[in-house]
């Protein structure tokens, strides 16, 4: 009974390591007040259409360097009348491997209209939805810019297309967007690279910090 006993306390001791975060990571939203934070994945407002697993808060945990960048981004917009805001930071393994169950079910289509339209939903493996993700290194973050306007209220820039819309139109340098929306794009991509980050081609929202060493996958909860 007492081996039973120690097994036990033992597991849960491991259990509790594993979802610890580490020390080179950082709540931004503690650090960085001035950004807007709309964490999609621990709501229902997400391509899934329910809360991911992993996510228990509404919060954007980077590694520190990642972070440090996004300060100085941040600032550079606030001397400009305009913010960051965030849709997603450090995503848990266990978060992508919910995103895989879910594009592998066929039958579930509720969230078909507002972000795949055009697409089938199983060709979205690959170069939207994939087995692993940069975001589980805790470098890559999911982002847009918000402007100041005359009534004193942040709006979104007009990116044309919304964050995690699966579509060729999502495509940075997209054929199917004005040029006012192009500038907006480049205008995120231009201060992100300016800052030490990395964009994806595919997606005009997403960027990796340079600092990246593409290893060490995390699974430990978006929690306090």
């Amino acid at each position: 009974m007492k081996n039973i006993i120690a097994f036990v306390a033992l597991v849960s001791l491991h259990a509790q390591a594993e979802n610890k975060m580490p020390e080179q990571f950082v709540i931004l939203n503690h650090t960085l007040t001035t950004a807007n934070y709309d964490i999609r994945y621990a709501t229902n407002n997400n391509f899934v259409g329910r809360r991911v697993d992993g996510y228990k808060a509404p919060l954007c945990i980077i590694e520190r360097r990642a972070a440090k960048a996004l300060a100085v981004v941040n600032s550079k917009l606030v001397a400009n009348q305009m913010r960051l805001k965030i849709f997603d930071c450090y995503r848990p393994e266990k978060a992508v491997d919910h995103f895989m169950r879910w594009v592998n079910d066929d039958k579930d289509q509720m969230t078909k209209e507002n972000y795949y339209p055009n697409l089938e939903k199983l060709a979205l493996k690959g170069g939207y939805i994939a087995e692993r993700s940069g975001h589980s290194r805790g470098f890559t973050i999911d982002l847009t810019i918000e402007s100041l306007n005359k009534n004193g209220e942040y709006k979104e820039l007009d990116m044309g297309a919304p964050y995690d819309f699966f579509d060729s139109i999502s495509n940075t340098h997209s054929d199917l967007i004005t040029e006012s929306q192009l500038e907006n794009r480049l205008k995120l991509k231009t201060i992100m690279l300016e800052n030490g980050f990395k964009d994806y081609s595919m997606e005009w929202w997403h960027f990796t910090h340079s600092a990246d060493p593409q290893s060490d996958y995390w699974n430990f909860d978006v929690a306090q």
